[in-house]
């Protein structure tokens, strides 16, 4: 299998990855709204934000939980 193949075949499957996000729109703004996507959400958000916090000592606390807030508010439904 040449790279023209795997090129193709990844360009067909982005194609339909596409088509299925399409199809399925309404139902995947439902799900990211959803109880337990806010749970989740918050879970990760705060381990990925104190983990920076972390490593940049706390240099950059404020923009941190800016960036966190402001993806939190796109997931979840509060």
């Amino acid at each position: 299998m040449g790279i023209e193949d795997l090129s193709k075949k990844a360009s067909d499957l982005a194609g339909k990855a596409g088509e299925v996000v399409n199809e399925n729109a309404e139902k995947l703004q439902d799900a990211l709204k959803s109880d337990q996507a806010e749970e989740i959400s918050d879970k990760v958000l705060d381990g990925v934000a104190g983990f920076a916090d972390k490593i940049t000592g706390g240099k950059f606390s404020d923009k941190i939980t800016e960036v966190r807030d402001n993806i939190d508010g796109a997931i979840g439904n509060e």
